[in-house]
């Protein structure tokens, strides 16, 4: 389907020296979808342009994808930072836990797609893919599954990874519940039908007691070995940079898994020391450091 641009709306006036930044909206189905466009030069089309997704329940103004996007301007790099809707209209800001969920995980390579397509419209001939944490992922599984022509590459910060054993283990300890349980209950409503009925009061993601759709639950917790960033790396077709922080505690076997698959040209590996999962402060240097030289092979 063809995205229709909505409105745009002028978050920062430009001056000379400065870096334009605009909300930028596209309509999809039902729901308004939100964007920060931060043009760091004019003719910004010309040059490459990173499609920025953020992590679980998050949205593009949190610290991490706000810094990356100022730190890249100053290096003449435009960037698109996007909202996922997570199934919630004109959605801005940190996903409310009270919020009932409807949302499914692969409902953001429909979106990545969709501002793609915006910034080919614009006129964009490079673009970079860019994902952070659960983002990382999607960007990943949206890049193996959808190639274009107009991305040349793929940076990959902190990308979630998955095992059975530990998606199993860590609901366990979040919810002192068993996930296969909430599962199996969750995958016979699906199985039946009722994949639009709720499961009351669960543990879902970071939200204890969520409202959540039962098909909503599966699409998060049904095994899937995409969900592990580093088995997509083999089905993108463009050059990949994985950058890992060595003190995530939230990802924290990114450099273990994806070392193996780096061969230094078609798949990278930057490890930044003692960076933790959202490589704050300086350590957001050595990603956008990281992240240039790469571009710059491209």
């Amino acid at each position: 389907m063809m995205a229709r641009l909505g409105s745009w709306i002028l978050a920062l006036v430009c001056i000379a020296g400065t870096v334009q930044a605009e909300n930028v909206q596209l309509q999809h189905g039902d729901l308004t979808l939100n964007a920060n466009l931060a043009a760091a030069q004019e003719g910004w089309q010309d040059g490459p342009v990173l499609l920025i997704t953020h992590g679980t329940l998050g949205h593009n103004g949190m610290e991490i994808i706000a810094t990356l996007q100022d730190l890249f301007a100053e290096q003449a790099i435009s960037s698109l930072a996007i909202t996922l809707s997570l199934g919630l209209d004109d959605r801005e800001g940190m996903y409310d836990c009270a919020v009932p969920h409807t949302h499914q995980h692969t409902d953001a390579l429909d979106e990545i797609g969709l501002w793609r397509d915006w910034l080919k419209t614009q006129g964009v001939r490079e673009i970079i893919l860019v994902g952070h944490s659960r983002g990382g992922n999607q960007t990943a599984w949206f890049a193996a599954e959808r190639p274009e022509p107009a991305v040349r590459g793929v940076v990959l910060i902190a990308p979630a990874t998955w095992s059975e054993a530990a998606a199993n283990a860590e609901y366990r300890q979040r919810y002192a519940t068993e996930l296969a349980a909430v599962l199996t209950s969750a995958q016979q409503r699906v199985d039946t039908g009722k994949g639009d009925t709720w499961l009351e009061q669960t543990g879902f993601l970071y939200c204890a007691d969520a409202q959540v759709q039962a098909r909503t639950f599966t699409s998060y917790y049904t095994p899937d070995h995409r969900l592990d960033t580093p088995i997509l790396l083999g089905d993108i077709d463009v050059p990949v940079l994985v950058i890992a922080g060595s003190a995530d505690e939230v990802v924290p076997d990114v450099a273990e898994k994806v070392g193996p698959l780096a061969d230094g040209q078609r798949i990278r590996l930057e490890v930044i020391e003692g960076a933790d999962h959202f490589f704050r402060d300086l350590y957001a240097d050595d990603v956008v450091e990281a992240a240039r030289s790469f571009i710059d092979t491209l």
